[in-house]
């Protein structure tokens, strides 16, 4: 896309202060009906929630000290050599990770605080709450007379099942609750999910690396297998167990009816168990690892991909029809939601920018067009309403300010 073509898909907004635009109201069933009564604000009103953001560190502070506790824990059981080697084993599985999650959250980035609170969780809180309840069930058993032939089974299929994906199930409820507005949708969730997971399976791995090489009857082969397992072919089995529960709260949070927001939640907890239970569980039939993984992890893993994909179509066909109806009000042309909506789209935006230095203030733009489809989505289903039109004229101001930046033209001031 070249300079001229870019600007024949911008509006000209130097005349802005002269023409009607809709306000944001979620009182009007169509943007543009608020376009025949209202002006476009020219000052970018201040962001909403600070007291979150303040609330968002001192969590990220405290999960930051529990997982020192965890590491501390962990290094007290194995020594700090195997947990050092250990834990640059346990980096590849994490790193397959983050590409991934980071290409699914490529279209509508969750905040980085976030983003970090929900690993934290993982690697710290979940896992500490797995010890302590895992403990317990322990001293439970052994006061019943200790453990039977069918403990193992139990151990692995039943109890870390359940107890590890309903700690990670609490770390997604505590974001969503804490950070609501930026939890619009199941691929919200599933992001959440992963970063909760990955950070799960990266102390997990560091555990069971450690483990290994600290064993006296450890050698080279064992480690090598360990680490082909759950380094290379299953990095995210995690992922897809507590993707299930991420992804069925972000159908739960578009529901109207609290019910069956519980309902969709609790129904997608149970498939990430039952998922669980089904990679542990096999274990104990299978005598061939292999060829149960080609048969039956891999078709689930393929499955998983192709329903990533298909919400990440949806979620995109939700910014283009949403940016569509402001552009029906005047604040975009037609070519430009082409422009903002769409991977093409935005590749060819990307690279005109580039090419005139200006890239990172298209990737403003760009983000701040996104953010403001889906506040408009909370308005149009009813949720969070007040603070989604709060959300609607803080972008609305970026948005002018971040389009004025890449045409080179003064914003207007108000008089």
């Amino acid at each position: 896309m070249t300079a001229s073509e870019y600007s024949s898909a911008t509006p000209d907004l130097t005349a802005s202060s002269g023409r009607s635009a809709p306000a944001p109201t979620a009182a009007s069933p169509e943007v543009a009906h608020g376009a025949k009564s209202h002006q476009m604000p020219l000052h970018t009103p201040q962001p909403r929630g600070p007291g979150l953001m303040i609330l968002g560190i001192l969590g990220v502070v405290a999960l930051a000290f529990v997982l020192l506790f965890v590491i501390v824990y962990v290094i007290s059981g194995i020594g700090t050599d195997a947990f050092a080697i250990g834990g640059i084993l346990a980096i590849v599985p994490l790193a397959v990770v983050f590409f991934a999650v980071r290409w699914i959250d490529r279209w509508e980035p969750e905040p980085r605080l976030a983003v970090v609170f929900a690993f934290l969780w993982g690697a710290g809180v979940a896992v500490l709450l797995t010890l302590i309840i895992g403990g317990q069930i322990d001293n439970v058993i052994s006061a019943l007379g200790g453990p039977g032939p069918a403990y193992e089974f139990f151990s692995a299929a039943i109890q870390a099942p359940v107890v590890e994906e309903a700690g990670k199930a609490l770390g997604i409820l505590v974001i969503f609750w804490v950070a609501r507005r930026h939890f619009d949708g199941p691929v919200d969730g599933l992001v959440y999910a992963a970063w909760v997971a990955g950070g799960f399976a990266f102390t997990e791995n560091i555990l069971y690396f450690g483990s290994e090489l600290a064993s006296f009857e450890s050698d080279g082969a064992g480690i090598l297998q360990l680490f082909l397992v759950r380094g290379l072919m299953s990095p995210f089995a995690h992922v897809m167990f507590t993707a299930c529960t991420g992804v069925a709260l972000g159908f739960a949070v578009r529901s109207q009816s609290a019910a069956r927001s519980v309902g969709i939640f609790a129904t997608g907890l149970a498939i990430a168990i039952a998922l669980h239970s089904l990679w542990n569980g096999a274990l104990f039939f299978v005598n061939d690892f292999f060829g149960y993984y080609a048969i039956v992890q891999f078709p689930l893993f393929v499955i998983a991909i192709i329903i990533v994909v298909y919400l990440r179509r949806q979620e995109a066909r939700m910014t283009f029809e949403r940016l569509a109806e402001y552009a029906n009000a005047g604040w975009f042309n037609q070519d430009e939601v082409a422009v903002l909506a769409t991977a093409q789209g935005r590749r060819q935006a990307l690279a005109w920018a580039a090419k005139n230095n200006k890239r990172s203030t298209m990737k403003v733009y760009i983000q701040e067009a996104t953010r403001l489809a889906f506040a408009r989505q909370r308005i149009i289903t009813g949720r969070d309403q007040i603070g989604a039109i709060a959300d609607e004229a803080v972008l609305l101001g970026a948005i002018v300010e971040a389009r004025h930046a890449l045409m080179g033209t003064k914003q207007p001031t108000r008089s």
